[in-house]
Formats: structure tokens, C-alpha cells, sequence
């Protein structure tokens, strides 16, 4: 009763399918999930897969939000920090890659630069083969002097440095502050060696663009990579947006906060009249700096699960309170929902469905309801509820390969093999095997992480509690 209470819960509260789920218990995978064709193949892990290159769907918000938000970004550091003046490179600037470069970042990097160039209007390129300097170095770490320099950094970014030695030289030198410039002259991004596929070419997308312009974070823009919840993984439409409008000729390096105010509404309805016909948001205040603290420890890797959970439930106490906006509501639901999932299913599913509630009224929703779908399609799996995994994952696949997230995408494609072949369905539930296998090695990397992945996810079917 108490699994079939959650599942109609999921169901009616997350808009899934009007059937019911009645009718006898799904199945669990034997012990042995290769024997149905859930395991890793004998010959190898298939072909990595790879997205294809293209441009974001344009922004979903009006010209005078944007313009609020633009100016957060920029006359602002993730510190609280303000910024006294615009800058940015004023000319064009050139790109090159330093290290030990992994096979896939040349490519990813080539892709990011022509969208660079086609949605946001920068005059941005690889530095020519030979070339003595770049504007952008992207320099690749080994993961051990990363991890000892900056423990809790995936990559970052550095204005005016030459190289890893020149950072640990003296990494607060003033001349790194972003807030001192007068305008960009050079940028060095720090990847490690060892970062997946896709936490390669998510820290190209983030930190290529902060380099070139954002300096900020902010939790209300659900439909932007200048966020700290990782939604988003790629640059999105309205991040171009942010991006045309600070290298727009009306802008130059050393204008004012005032100033750029002044030229901003022009510049956007220039560059996106679309926004001038929507309706003004109306404006949301700044985010709790107790939110963002409760937060970034239920977030934080190194810290316990209790202290997490203790963390989440901070966050969703905080919901209704002044400062907390929609963005903040449904992320707090979401956090206490995915650390409770495993000891309180059917309250966890409350909080999924208030998050998904208020991620579908928000622009750039669609990674995030493709997060929610995953979590409740585990729980539903399970719980032996195989056809209701199955048609959550089904509808959660497409927004996952259109957010270019390889990782959640790999992620439900193997929730959805696994309740196929619980289904009975061998066939499908192979194929969808196999192709979930090329998006885990794009978005997991390793081999043994993959595996990982996979032997977690055949657990999860025979009903198993994850850690």
C-alpha cells in the first residue's frame, strides 16, 4: 500500500500518464543483469556518443528583466562584491588549449567557439598553430595539484595569468581580481586532466564565458549556465543574449553601472526585439545569503549525509520567506526530496512534485523537470513500479538530449532499460542498454565509473537501497 500510495502520489501530482497503475507487480531483474543484457559488454563499451553542433532556442524573458539581470552579472562578483566598471576584451580575442589536452576538447572547444561567434556576435577563434599568445588559455591541471590548490573547484578561471606556476605564485595577487580591471587583456582557464568528456566541455562553456564577460551567479536564472544549480550545462539563449549585448558596439570597457543602465534598454531592443513585446517580470529580490549558505551545504561533497539532509531541510523552511523566490523555492523542494527519497519515498515525492509545480512556470525549465523525472523513475523502479519508470523516463529523455546533459541523459536511458526488461521487453530494453552506455562514457568518462553507474542502476531494479 505504501508503494502504491507514492506511485499515485508521483502520477497525479507530477502530471504523468491518466492510466492507472494497478494490475500485478512489475518483475525484478534477476541477480545477474547481463543474462538479459544489462551489463557491460564482453567486447568493450560501445562507441562514445556526441552531440550534435547547433544554436539554443532563443531567451524566454522580456528586454527589461534581462536588463536587470545583465547588470547582476556584471557590476557584481559570486562574492556580493560590487564592480566599479564594464570590462571586457576589446578586440579579438583567441582562444588556445595548454597541457595534456583530452581527445574530445578540441572539438567541444571548435563548437563553442562558432556559437560563440554565430549567437553572440564575439570575434573569438583558436589562436593561429604557432602563435606566442592567446587572450584565453585553457590550460589542462594534473587532478592531484588541482584538488591540493583548489579543493572545492571543478575549474575556474583567472584574468591576467600566464600559467599554473604564475597562479600558485601568489593566487591572491591582486592583479586576479576581476574587480580591478580596467578592461580584459588575458584569461587563463584551469581544467583537470582527469575531468570527464562533459565536465570538460561544461567548464569550456562556463568559464570561456565568464571570461569573456559575466563575473556572476545568480539563482534566479533557471534558464541560464550563470547559475548555481549546474542545470544548465551549456551556454543557453539568453546567456548569448548576455553575451551580444556586453560586446554590442554602444558598450565599451570602463562604463559605469549608471552608464550601462542608460545604454542597455537600447542596445536590447536592437538585438532582441522579441523581449520588447513581452511582459515585465515583475523583479526578484536578491537571494538570502542563509538560503545560499544552507544550500551549499546540503551541495557540498565532502560533507556528511545528515549534515546535508539537516542542510535541505533548512533550505525548504526558508520557502515563503522574503527573498526566497520561485527559483529558491523549487530547488529547496528538490534538494530535501532527493535526500529523503531513500528512507521517506512518499514525502520525497511531495517535494519532487512541488519543485516540477514550479519549474514548469519558469523559463529553461526543462533540465530541471528532467531531473525530477529521473529521481521519481529510481523510486518508482524501485518500488517494482516499472511501467511508471518507464514513461517517466520516456518523457524526460528528450529534454535531456536537448540540454546537451550526456550524463542525465545516460542516466535514464539505463532506468528506462532496466524497467523494459522488467517489463519483459528484452529487445528494447537492450538497445536503450547500449545507447545509454555511449552517453556514459561521454558523461561519466572512466571505464570503472561507468561500471559503477550501470552495476548501481541493475541494483536499483532488484529493489535495493542506493547510497
Amino acid at each position: 500500500m505504501r508503494r502504491l500510495m507514492a506511485i499515485l502520489a508521483a502520477a497525479g501530482l507530477l502530471g504523468g500518464c491518466a492510466a492507472p497503475f494497478g494490475g500485478p507487480d512489475a518483475a525484478a531483474l534477476p541477480g545477474d543483469a547481463a543474462a538479459i543484457g544489462l551489463g557491460l559488454p564482453a567486447e568493450g563499451l560501445p562507441e562514445m556518443r556526441r552531440f550534435a553542433d547547433g544554436p539554443a532556442p532563443a531567451p524566454e524573458r522580456d528586454n527589461a528583466t534581462a536588463a536587470r539581470d545583465i547588470l547582476d552579472l556584471v557590476f557584481r562578483l559570486e562574492t556580493g562584491r560590487e564592480v566599479a566598471r564594464l570590462t571586457r576584451f576589446e578586440g579579438p580575442v583567441r582562444v588556445t588549449l595548454a597541457g595534456r589536452v583530452p581527445a574530445t576538447a578540441e572539438a567541444d572547444l571548435g563548437a563553442l567557439l562558432r556559437r560563440l561567434r554565430a549567437e553572440a556576435g564575439i570575434d573569438i577563434r583558436r589562436a593561429p598553430p604557432g602563435a606566442q599568445a592567446a587572450e584565453i588559455v585553457v590550460a589542462f591541471v594534473p587532478d592531484r595539484a588541482m584538488r591540493s590548490a583548489v579543493p572545492e573547484a571543478a575549474c575556474f578561471v583567472v584574468p591576467s595569468v600566464t600559467g599554473w606556476e604564475g597562479f600558485l605564485a601568489d593566487p591572491r595577487s591582486a592583479a586576479f581580481d576581476w574587480a580591478q580591471l580596467d578592461r580584459r587583456r588575458g584569461a587563463t582557464v584551469f581544467i583537470p586532466e582527469g575531468a570527464a568528456p562533459q565536465d570538460v566541455r561544461d567548464c569550456l562553456h562556463e568559464e570561456i564565458a565568464q571570461a569573456l564577460g559575466p563575473l556572476n551567479d545568480l539563482w534566479r536564472l533557471t534558464d541560464s549556465i550563470f547559475n548555481d544549480d549546474n542545470a544548465h550545462v551549456v551556454l543557453t539563449g539568453f546567456d548569448m543574449l548576455v553575451l551580444r549585448a556586453i560586446y554590442d558596439d554602444a558598450l565599451t570597457s570602463g562604463l559605469t553601472r549608471a552608464e550601462v543602465a542608460a545604454r542597455l534598454p537600447g542596445v536590447l531592443a536592437r538585438i532582441n526585439p522579441a523581449g520588447g513585446r513581452m511582459a515585465i517580470a515583475p523583479a526578484i529580490p536578491e537571494t538570502p545569503a542563509a538560503w545560499r549558505q544552507a544550500t551549499g551545504t546540503a551541495l557540498a561533497p565532502g560533507t556528511g549525509r545528515a549534515a546535508r539532509r539537516a542542510a535541505a531541510e533548512r533550505a525548504v523552511g526558508m520557502v515563503g520567506r522574503a527573498g526566497i523566490g520561485p527559483a529558491e523555492a523549487a530547488f529547496s523542494h528538490f534538494l530535501i526530496a532527493r535526500g529523503i527519497g531513500a528512507t521517506d519515498p512518499v514525502r520525497a515525492l511531495g517535494h519532487f512534485a512541488e519543485a516540477a509545480s514550479i519549474w514548469e512556470g519558469l523559463p529553461g525549465g526543462a533540465p530541471y523537470l528532467a531531473q525530477v523525472d529521473m529521481h521519481v523513475a529510481a523510486l518508482a523502479l524501485q518500488s517494482g513500479e516499472a511501467a511508471v519508470a518507464a514513461r517517466l523516463t520516456a518523457r524526460a529523455i528528450p529534454r535531456a538530449r536537448a540540454a546537451q546533459n550526456a550524463a542525465l541523459l545516460a542516466n535514464l536511458l539505463m532506468i528506462e532499460a532496466a524497467a523494459l526488461a522488467a517489463q519483459g521487453e528484452a529487445q528494447a530494453a537492450r538497445a536503450r542498454w547500449l545507447d545509454s552506455l555511449g552517453w556514459a562514457r561521454y558523461g561519466f568518462g572512466a571505464e570503472r565509473l561507468v561500471r559503477d553507474r550501470a552495476e548501481s542502476i541493475a541494483r536499483l531494479a532488484q529493489g535495493q537501497e542506493q547510497g
